[in-house]
């Protein structure tokens, strides 16, 4: 019997994961992947900010829930195994004020049915974790960590090659289209005959699906967070991470510190509506892409019931001064001065006909193909987890062809 030929479409962190797994599951198979930029992990991999989420703020149960746990174990060993720098430093989440307080307490809770060590600290622990920080009383999360998710990306691509698989870099897909024998992907370098298709696109998830034949009910709306970068003399101000209490109506974390791996002090993001699928700056405006989002009527209704906090969103983006003040409530010494400009990045979150922004990770599928439709932090933390996921429901395609 010929060995199964399988596509992956994505070379981030979810798509090279998926690879990975399928290689050790199935050395047999026959995997190319297919990236349409000349680098692995590009966009939201290569953009994020490097942390490994603990599991604490989800739904207990919840897909979100379960693979963030079981990804953070098998992403750290890896990272252990293979020399991917990483490191469990631990975080704050901080309630400024007595009508936060509710609120870290229902994130304990979730936190302890997630199986997430966790303690409420008052103002005297607080400031001996971050002595900076402004607040009344904290949730420490000491099993939060760092880690370099480009460098574990390119290990697994690393990987991938050394067991002869394809990872074809600049090729875009242009097409998938159903035959006989399986399926033919068409690229931008040709077409290429598998038997199976795993679409791990991302921020054009939605769009292979369609292409693939399949009809996703949920959309994928981009939404860019901007970061600023911390300058040397005052990283004294985060020792390690601190998070606000998020607000409980979006599955945004709020504007937060994150020492990165490699050195060097982020501060963000913000959320605000992206006028391109890949849209890093203002002036990065795809008419289609627009087009597309305001024609959705799940976004319009979004946008009407969340109108005043997407233009406070904005207002930061283009007010360097709020987006300051908005930090200043965390740590009061930062100033406008102290910090530069670093690269966005942008979100892919799916949203609903309904106007509901999408919680969970979303998955669909057909007799041929396994569309990740959403897949939004803590999915680099959950890679690997997913990626099992991914494997089981492909387990069932493989033994009945």
């Amino acid at each position: 019997m010929k060995p199964f030929r399988i596509a992956i479409v994505g070379g981030g962190i979810v798509g090279l994961s998926v690879a990975y797994k399928l290689s050790l599951k199935h050395p047999g198979a026959e995997l190319v992947l297919f990236e349409k930029e000349p680098k692995l992990a590009t966009h939201q991999t290569g953009r994020n900010s490097g942390v490994i989420h603990s599991g604490i703020y989800y739904k207990p149960a919840s897909r979100k829930a379960r693979m963030c746990r079981s990804g953070k174990v098998q992403l750290e060993r890896f990272c252990k195994e293979n020399g991917v720098s990483y490191e469990t430093c631990g975080k704050v989440i901080v309630a400024l004020n007595e009508s936060e307080l509710p609120a870290l307490e229902r994130i304990q809770q979730r936190g302890i049915a997630n199986g997430v060590a966790c303690e409420v600290v008052g103002v005297e622990r607080l400031k001996e974790l971050e002595p900076a920080v402004n607040g009344i009383r904290a949730l420490h999360v000491p099993q939060t960590g760092i880690v370099d998710y480009v460098g574990f990306c390119e290990r697994i691509g690393s990987l991938l090659r050394e067991k002869g698989h394809e990872l074809r870099l600049g090729t875009l897909v242009k097409g998938i289209i159903r035959d006989g024998r399986g399926l033919l992907v068409v690229s931008s370098k040709g077409d290429t005959q598998v038997d199976f298709l795993v679409n791990c696109a991302g921020l054009h998830s939605d769009r292979i699906a369609r292409v693939a034949g399949h009809s996703p009910r949920l959309k994928i709306v981009p939404f860019r967070g901007e970061y600023f970068e911390v300058k040397e003399e005052a990283r004294h101000v985060c020792q390690n991470l601190i998070y606000p209490v998020p607000d409980p109506s979006f599955p945004f974390l709020g504007v937060h510190f994150t020492r990165m791996i490699h050195g060097g002090l982020e501060c963000g993001p913000n959320a605000v509506l992206a006028f391109a699928r890949e849209g890093y700056t203002h002036s990065q405006v795809r008419l289609g892409d627009l087009a597309e989002t305001l024609a959705f009527g799940g976004f319009r209704k979004l946008a009407a019931r969340h109108w005043r906090m997407g233009l406070s969103e904005i207002h930061r983006s283009f007010s360097k001064k709020a987006f300051v003040r908005a930090l200043q409530r965390l740590v009061p010494e930062i100033r406008e001065d102290q910090l530069v400009t670093a690269p966005a990045g942008v979100r892919a979150q799916a949203v609903s006909p309904e106007g509901e922004l999408v919680d969970d990770f979303s998955f669909e599928q057909d007799d041929r193909a396994i569309h990740v439709i959403n897949a939004p932090s803590p999915a680099a933390t959950a890679c690997l987890a997913i990626a099992d996921h991914i494997l089981e429901m492909l387990e069932l395609k493989l033994s009945q062809s």
